[in-house]
């Protein structure tokens, strides 16, 4: 998941430690002049929105902000959480891979929610307040991946093309790219002050209380057999993680369980299809009728008024996910439920792309475009429901 994100428009503080209060009351329509009414059924908790802007590492700012999440509900408090801590070492993690691969492996900023755990397990986690590593650009403290990703890659090309030529990899190679990345986005704390106290990122995660075990990844396709465990070939998974396959329906009703029993949702999707407008609707649907023969006015109309809706089979997302019109290419987080005043249901969505839009970066999401549009969820694994968690065999 490496959604970027476009738009110029004034951003939340990445860093701040103070604000990061819970999400605001949400707009009981998803824009200015809307028909569509909502009612607010389930709302979880969550820390403020930031902006992920020309970073393509949505998969880490919901996860964190999903982890964030957890920590409230775990009656931990309210943490703001490095995101640029996570990303760094995973660079790290990425290089090795590409290495190893010879260059015929993703290399870049995109990712998966179990990036951040494995990073949990290996490297720890500190606040943002310890760790700000943010590249920027020349006019902007935004933070703006373009020149270091371009930059480190051609070092890793530059270091296989040298391997070629003699035979090996330089020794060097991969303190030259930990230098560069440290040049770009700064060394990494080994030890940190927060409230008064001491830390290292061990410790840090360790005092949290973050078990990574607890957290397991959820998709649904045929291709695979159900209540099994495969890697989900995306390009980001590089790490070749497996997610649990389910059945359409137990997808949903793990989803329903968790949001309506105090736990969020990190959700994977594509969201490239013209019937998901989250930047300026705020919404996302799957009109019964297809857009490609609706003609400009009815276009225009399927972000105002509530309209009926395509039912979701297993077989139209397998269709999807195998001719690639849906795709890995975002990642956000769950909060809750919403109905509209026909009573379909929505999920309350969490971006990260600033608050810009009308619902100041949440959005509404039905739930045929969940079902249909969603690659994989990540959820605590006490969130599943007893009989489908038994049938998976999560301990």
């Amino acid at each position: 998941m490496k959604h970027k994100v476009l738009s110029s428009l004034a951003i939340a503080s990445l860093f701040s430690t103070v604000a990061i209060a819970q999400q605001p009351d949400l707009p009981t329509t998803n824009k200015p002049g809307s028909k569509y009414q909502f009612t607010i059924v389930k709302d979880n908790s969550a820390t403020s929105v930031k902006n992920q802007y020309h970073s393509e590492t949505c998969w880490c700012f919901s996860t964190q902000s999903f982890l964030e999440s957890e920590l409230m509900r775990m009656g931990k408090g309210t943490y703001a959480l490095s995101q640029m801590f996570v990303i760094r070492n995973m660079y790290l993690l990425k290089a090795i891979n590409y290495m190893r691969y010879t260059g015929k492996a993703n290399f870049g900023p995109g990712g998966e929610p179990h990036d951040v755990l494995n990073a949990v397990k290996l490297y720890g986690i500190v606040p943002a307040s310890a760790y700000k590593g943010m590249p920027v650009s020349m006019d902007t403290a935004k933070p703006d991946f373009t020149e270091m990703d371009a930059a480190l890659k051609a070092l890793l090309d530059a270091q296989l093309k040298n391997a070629t030529a003699v035979g090996h990899l330089n020794p060097n190679w991969f303190a030259a790219f930990q230098g560069a990345l440290d040049g770009y986005m700064g060394k990494v704390p080994t030890e940190f002050t927060y409230q008064g106290k001491s830390y290292t990122p061990m410790s840090f995660a360790k005092f949290l209380g973050i078990n990574p075990d607890d957290y397991v990844e959820i998709t649904s396709f045929t291709h695979h057999p159900f209540h099994t465990k495969f890697a989900l070939e995306v390009e980001d998974n590089f790490e070749h993680e497996e997610a649990y396959n389910v059945p359409l329906d137990e997808f949903q009703k793990i989803t329903d369980n968790a949001l309506m029993n105090g736990y969020t949702v990190e959700w994977g999707a594509d969201v490239s299809e013209p019937y998901c407008d989250l930047r300026h609707s705020s919404l996302a649907i799957v009109p019964e009728q297809d857009m490609g023969s609706m003609g400009a006015s009815a276009k225009d109309s399927v972000f105002m008024y509530p309209i009926a809706q395509k039912k979701i089979t297993q077989e139209m997302r397998q269709e999807a996910f195998d001719n690639l019109s849906t795709t890995d290419d975002h990642g956000m987080q769950l909060l809750g439920i919403a109905k509209d005043q026909n009573g379909d249901e929505f999920y309350i969505v969490k971006n990260s792309w600033g608050t810009a839009n009308y619902c100041k970066g949440y959005d509404y999401v039905s739930q045929p475009y969940y079902l249909y549009k969603t690659t994989s969820i990540m959820v605590n694994k006490n969130a599943i429901p007893a009989d489908i968690r038994k049938e998976l065999g999560i301990n």
